[in-house]
């Protein structure tokens, strides 16, 4: 018989915004538009400075630029997933799917290549922090097999050992384990976990997918975790015993 997912019961302030970035016209242009949109932000414009504040100091979001004098933002990244969890979304001036895949990897959320739209920035920025919001005031844990994944601290456990993920990630495991047995496209996946369309060339949906099936590993069987059905979408089918 195959498992179903368990579900057990379980301020206003203005959002705050890091953009580490070296470009001091572009983050001031930026800072004063997301003032008047209503959050604070604050600036950081070397790769040490910035990792240095998005430690010791709480911050709602990250903006993230690739290239950073004294530092590779992608570096910058991977040290502060050591010790947060805070949503990131990863600014390149190349647009190449390399580029990408190595900000996914390193634990960005989204990425937006250079030059963007500022309007689709804050489209991006309110979509993370949106379902940031969404998922935390659900305060259910879900269980299924050897997983537990608890909503309001974010907190992943296969057979009680805490697995790390990005924000993005956690949503996509999150959407697929409560959808069990029902296969998830890519376009209602890109929707609910990075708030966006995707194109067909998009491959932001399978890179977070192949981290998440690093992260997880394979099931008792010694079978991926998430099945992916071509030209589909993809399924979780971790069975009984996993």
């Amino acid at each position: 018989m195959s498992p179903t997912p368990q579900i057990v019961e379980g301020n206003g302030s203005a959002p705050r915004v890091l953009l580490i970035d070296d470009d001091r016209t572009l983050c001031s242009s930026l800072e004063r538009l997301l003032r008047l949109e209503g959050y604070e932000v604050a600036l950081a414009h070397t790769a040490h400075d910035g990792l240095q504040r998005a430690i010791d100091e709480h911050y709602d979001l990250l903006v993230l630029d690739v290239m950073l004098p004294s530092g590779d933002g992608r570096v910058l990244l991977k040290k502060l997933r050591t010790t947060s969890e805070v949503p990131v979304i990863m600014l390149t001036a190349r647009g190449d799917e390399k580029d990408r895949i190595h900000g996914l990897e390193a634990g960005a959320d989204d990425y937006l290549p250079k030059p963007f739209h500022v309007r689709e920035l804050l489209a991006r920025m309110r979509s993370v922090l949106k379902r940031r919001i969404a998922t935390a005031a659900s305060p259910q844990i879900v269980k299924l097999g050897d997983l537990e994944i608890d909503p309001v601290t974010r907190i992943v456990r296969r057979n009680g050992e805490d697995i790390t993920l990005t924000g993005t990630e956690f949503e996509i495991l999150l959407l697929l384990v409560k959808s069990f047995g029902r296969v998830v496209t890519r376009d209602e996946i890109a929707e609910a976990c990075l708030g966006r369309t995707i194109g067909a060339f998009d491959r932001s949906v399978d890179n977070h997918i192949s981290n998440l099936r690093k992260k997880l590993g394979a099931t008792w069987q010694d079978k991926e975790r998430i099945q992916s059905l071509r030209g589909t979408g993809y399924i979780y089918t971790a069975g009984e015993g996993a």
